[in-house]
């Protein structure tokens, strides 16, 4: 009868097991166990009695809810990422459309302060003429010749309408 004083560490490199199934087997047998000076646990074994074979592991059986569970997380994933595909170019092509719509409300912007501009010095000349067109009917200067005077005033206005069509054709 040989004795040895064990680890559950020496015990399982012995056995070819793990630490735990060591520990485990010293257990279920009721080994005399101890503890060294330096804290650790000792199993008194008699290695000639100890007859152990590890069992070899058998594998789970799978269970088929879990399997089918697992089939159909992984359709829907699937599916998943495909419709995040799509609205991403379903996205991407509204991008597209904004941008282009974006770029025309500028355009246009551009054409309506422009117009406004043009508006605006064209109110100022009629306004213009119209002062001229004014004067030139309630013009009585007296002493002078109305004749003489309307006709260089009429020289004016000519000049002026001229001037403003030349502005207004650009």
């Amino acid at each position: 009868m040989c004795v040895a004083l064990l680890t559950y560490a020496d015990l399982s490199a012995r056995l070819n097991i793990s630490r735990e199934a060591a520990r485990s087997l010293a257990r279920r047998r009721r080994l005399p166990r101890s503890r060294s000076e330096d804290g650790k646990a000792l199993v008194s074994v008699d290695l000639a009695e100890l007859r152990y074979t590890p069992r070899p592991r058998r594998a789970r059986r799978a269970d088929p809810i879990v399997d089918s569970m697992a089939r159909i997380e992984a359709v829907k994933t699937e599916a998943f990422k495909a419709e995040i595909a799509r609205l991403e170019d379903v996205a991407t092509a509204y991008r597209a459309v904004f941008e282009r719509e974006r770029e025309r409300a500028d355009r246009l912007a551009v054409e309506l302060q422009q117009a406004a501009a043009e508006t605006t010095a064209a109110n100022a000349w009629a306004a213009r003429l119209e002062d001229e067109v004014t004067a030139l009917r309630s013009d009585r200067r007296p002493g002078g010749t109305i004749a003489g005077y309307a006709a260089r005033r009429l020289g004016h206005l000519a000049a002026s309408i001229v001037k403003a069509d030349r502005a207004a054709s650009r």
